[in-house]
């Protein structure tokens, strides 16, 4: 399960001449934190090419709550699946700060791909791959604790987007609020304190406004693999597993 696109965003790996002209298809748009740029059941197939800033993708449940499924950033192509498949939206997407984009037409981004194998093959690779992670996140949260997909997202947010400070630790300024983390790693923000506590308590990550700082990327990598629980010591192996609420 990731967060993140794999691989390259889909204007990074166009050709500049591709890039350009695409893009000259779209007109500018700009979103405010918070606005929605993209909504769930919606009926319309533009895309939005993003050219700045962050925005969140989630889904509603049954229940009401918000599943926090991927972030979207500076490169990237939203709003494609409708725009190939002419279906429904399938998910919201929100602006998480200032995002500046061009909207184009559905009609003329599926032009753009006809005339453009190369650029059509990005595009499957990207819905192949965005497919294989909605599984990989299913079987997660079917099968491991709050602690182990806790883990992988702060994992993950490190790798991508940390920065490490002269002491060694990752500083991972959060593109989404604390209080998010909840509905990324598909939990309740109850459980999730509670697994954002136990590594606090072991001296794993401190956090902070807006901030988390990793301290221990050694065990953070062992507990997201499912090889190390509460109490265990860096590089010490398995430690006691986590109880069923954890």
């Amino acid at each position: 399960m990731s967060l993140f696109g794999q691989g390259r965003p889909f204007l990074d790996a166009l050709t500049r001449q591709d890039r350009e002209s695409l893009l000259a298809l779209g007109v500018p748009r700009t979103y405010e934190p918070g606005q929605v740029m993209l909504q769930e059941r919606d009926t319309g197939t533009f895309v939005l090419a993003v050219r700045s800033g962050w925005s969140v993708v989630s889904v509603s449940t049954e229940r009401g709550a918000r599943l926090i499924l991927a972030l979207r950033g500076a490169g990237e192509v939203i709003g494609d699946l409708a725009a190939v498949d002419q279906g429904p939206r399938s998910a919201t997407v929100t602006a998480l700060g200032p995002v500046e984009a061009t909207s184009i037409s559905g009609e003329r981004f599926r032009y753009f791909l006809s005339a453009r194998p190369h650029a059509t093959a990005l595009i499957m690779r990207q819905l192949s791959a965005r497919l294989r992670s909605a599984d990989s996140e299913r079987r997660s949260l079917a099968s491991e604790t709050v602690l182990r997909r806790l883990a992988v997202r702060l994992l993950e947010l490190a790798q991508r987007t940390g920065r490490t400070g002269d002491d060694g630790a990752v500083v991972v300024e959060l593109p989404l609020p604390q209080h998010d983390l909840a509905s990324a790693v598909g939990a309740t923000r109850e459980a999730v304190a509670k697994a954002l506590r136990l590594l606090r308590e072991q001296d794993v990550v401190h956090t902070g406004n807006r901030r988390v700082t990793v301290t221990d990327m050694e065990l953070l990598l062992l507990l997201a693999q499912g090889r190390a629980g509460p109490g265990s010591g860096t590089g010490s192996g398995p430690g006691k597993k986590a109880g069923p609420d954890v």
